[in-house]
């Protein structure tokens, strides 16, 4: 079974995460960056997948520089080779434009059997990219998937809602998201550290894909930013001395605040 992972680097949570200044764009060089959470989940169950039987895992990012990082996580947690579609016209691109240099980088990968991705990316956290992605490869896509079990041609998920759980399958070859619910990612081994080093890692331009800089990139993107202001530090918070009367200026205060 050949599988592709779709990846992503995002700015780490625990850093001081701003825009540029120059356009409102997410500031990925200025932070620093690791592969998204979410998408280890994704890596983790292409990487049992492919263990259970045969075949290779891909694993495909697009972004800066910086963005092999992400590419070099996943290998050292297992995965067979990758692919790192870098050039500077993308820089601004919303979901649309994402899941066309996405399904453009697969159609040049070859055909693989599936494609996964993580729920949503820990930057933007839109979840929309998936089902974009399906609809330009033509492939059924079965998201959210909390449990993945692939045999006979076709991938069967389990969907943990609010109030039931669903059962979907989907003939192959699909497209699959998963949840945080999933599995429990590995650590890279030193084995696997080492080894990273020596599997094949490629990187293309929107040339190698036949994607017309015009269709991607902050200028052809439907939304943009306009404007941000940074967070204001956060205030001492108000000391309220019970003399009787705590009580009643608890509850004056968390009605003024319409928390009740």
């Amino acid at each position: 079974m050949n599988i592709v992972v779709c990846v992503k680097h995002v700015p780490d949570a625990q850093s001081d995460r701003t825009f540029n200044e120059s356009d409102s764009t997410t500031d990925r060089e200025g932070v620093d960056g690791l592969l998204s959470e979410l998408d280890e989940y994704a890596v983790e169950a292409a990487l049992k997948l492919v263990e259970e039987g045969e075949g290779e895992v891909t694993v495909l990012t697009i972004g800066p520089a910086q963005a092999a990082d992400a590419v070099k996580k996943a290998l050292q947690m297992g995965a067979d080779k990758g692919v790192h579609v870098s050039d500077e016209a993308i820089h601004g691109s919303d979901a649309v434009a994402t899941s066309l240099v996405l399904a453009e980088a697969i159609r040049k990968i070859g055909s693989p059997d599936l494609v996964l991705t993580g729920m949503a990316s820990t930057d933007g956290t839109m979840g929309v990219v998936p089902a974009m992605l399906a609809e330009r490869l033509g492939v059924p896509q079965v998201t959210y998937a909390s449990e993945l079990t692939v045999s006979d041609g076709t991938a069967t998920i389990r969907r943990d809602g609010d109030t039931a759980s669903e059962t979907i399958v989907a003939t192959l070859p699909a497209l699959v998201s998963v949840t945080d619910q999933i599995n429990e990612p590995r650590y890279p081994s030193f084995k696997g550290i080492m080894a990273a080093k020596k599997k094949p890692v490629e990187t293309w331009s929107l040339a190698d894909l036949g994607v017309d800089a015009s269709q991607v990139g902050l200028d052809a993107a439907w939304t943009k930013v306009e404007s941000f202001t940074k967070r204001p530090p956060r205030q001492q918070g108000q000391i309220v001395t019970d003399e009787g009367d705590g009580g009643t200026r608890l509850a004056e205060f968390l009605s003024a605040q319409k928390f009740i």
